[in-house]
């Protein structure tokens, strides 16, 4: 049994320098976003940079399973969220169940949608449960899509440079 990857030996270098990348670019999102709020939503962001920049030869790291993972996450959140919204101005149900309730069918719903559209990215699971417990406007909307665009632009900037490490 080994305590490391033997693959760090041969790539230390690299081992380094793509979490380091990783870090820089969740920092960004973590600078704009309401950390005491926004949590899943940062959960979410912070998963993706770990599929991003440590598997980045992934299929869960291509355009298609990252931007259209996203916008089923996003889709289904929305959905959900609303649903909560009509459903507690009843007062018929507790809002605290349906927000429990609605968080649990939005993850569902989203990995359904994501696999029967083939766009998988796991992370997206955790924007649609976000969206139904966290606040959020539309500008939120908005910096999801350009946190996950500018960890993909990273990504293929220093596509040659970097390998998986998983």
């Amino acid at each position: 049994m080994y305590m490391f990857d033997p693959k760090v030996k041969i790539n230390v270098i690299k081992y380094i320098i793509q979490p380091l990348v990783a870090m820089i670019a969740i920092l960004i999102p973590l600078i704009f976003l309401d950390v005491l709020h926004e949590t899943a939503i940062i959960a979410s962001l912070g998963a993706t940079a770990f599929v991003v920049f440590s598997r980045p030869q992934s299929k869960f790291s291509q355009p298609r399973r990252l931007f259209g993972g996203y916008c089923m996450g996003i889709l289904t959140g929305i959905f959900c969220w609303h649903l909560c919204k009509k459903l507690s101005s009843t007062g018929f149900l507790n809002e605290k169940f349906l927000l429990i309730f609605l968080g649990a069918l939005a993850v569902g719903l989203s990995i359904f949608l994501m696999v029967i559209t083939d766009t998988e990215h796991a992370p997206a699971a955790g924007i649609a449960l976000g969206l139904v417990i966290n606040k959020w406007d539309y500008l939120t909307l908005i910096f999801i899509l350009s946190s996950v665009s500018l960890f993909f632009f990273i990504k293929k900037l220093l596509k040659s440079k970097m390998i998986d490490l998983v």
